[in-house]
């Protein structure tokens, strides 16, 4: 069958759903909201991962997912830094692991899969395979170059300009600090994906890449800091991963590790976008590879 291209930009091939994939939404700007808008499934059977970053405010992240819940089969959320953030103007103050467990309840209420649920199978073309959405943060171990600590890394960070606001709006609360929460959420799912049937492969969906390399092409290297751990290193190779989805860099992109596919699925700022173009496909068809 000839391919069918649809008005948000996405390409259908054959007949039934696809499995599709968006990050770093950003639909505090008008104009990505006026683009999820219009966003609509090709097929009654999509699913569509959203790989973090919808938004700040709590009402803003119910808004968009519940729009995507409604047209999707099938939604899946992996939360990124902007959705922790707990920002002076958002009407819900909590902080930390209180603020994601509040967007987990929120989700739930959607019908709208996170990292706290059963991984989903995705029985379509491909499959089966399980999509499994993580919650695993940063630990400052993608250090700033020449710097051998998170503190001379971050001193690198804070010299030359480049800090990520996380820095301010991102609380870690009850851990004492970001790292301790990253290696906790490890730990955690770590132990879970280890407990996973091996023989079911995984499409696995972070909001930072689970290795270091994509953040080679950082036009500040001094921002890889706030990019991941070096804790999920082997993960792609220790897990069966059919796939590997991710976003945070606004640099959408197939690369591949170890033969393991990774998409960076970003639609990102305005400003980004208004000068490379949209990514084309928007959502991205991400399991069969390309």
């Amino acid at each position: 069958m000839a391919d069918d291209n649809h008005a948000d930009g996405t390409r259908r091939s054959g007949t039934g759903g696809r499995l599709l994939a968006v990050s770093d939404l950003h639909v505090s700007y008008q104009q990505n909201r006026d683009l999820l808008e219009q966003l609509r499934p090709g097929s009654p059977d999509d699913w569509l991962i959203v790989a973090g970053d919808v938004a700040e405010s709590t009402t803003t992240i119910r808004w968009a997912l519940a729009l995507l819940a409604e047209r999707f089969a099938k939604v899946v959320w992996a939360p990124g830094n902007h959705e922790l953030w707990t920002h002076p103007s958002d009407p819900v103050q909590l902080r930390g692991a209180e603020r994601y467990e509040h967007l987990v309840d929120v989700c739930r209420e959607l019908g709208v899969v996170t990292p706290e649920d059963p991984y989903p199978v995705w029985t379509g073309a491909g499959g089966p395979v399980a999509v499994a959405p993580l919650f695993l943060l940063y630990d400052y171990s993608f250090r700033a170059p020449g710097t051998t600590t998170k503190e001379e890394s971050l001193a690198a960070a804070y010299a030359s300009g480049v800090v990520c606001a996380d820095e301010r709006f991102l609380h870690p609360d009850p851990f004492p600090d970001r790292d301790s929460w990253c290696r906790e959420r490890v730990r955690l799912t770590e132990k879970r994906l280890a407990g996973h049937d091996p023989q079911l492969p995984l499409v696995l969906v972070n909001h930072y890449p689970l290795v270091r390399q994509p953040t080679d092409v950082l036009w500040y290297p001094e921002f890889a800091q706030w990019c991941g751990t070096d804790l999920t290193a082997d993960w792609h190779r220790r897990f069966n991963t059919a796939t590997m989805i991710y976003g945070h860099l606004h640099i959408p992109r197939r690369t591949s590790y170890d033969g393991v596919p990774f998409e960076e699925v970003s639609l990102g700022y305005p400003r980004e976008w208004g000068k490379r173009g949209l990514p084309d496909p928007l959502l991205r068809e991400v399991f069969p590879g390309a």
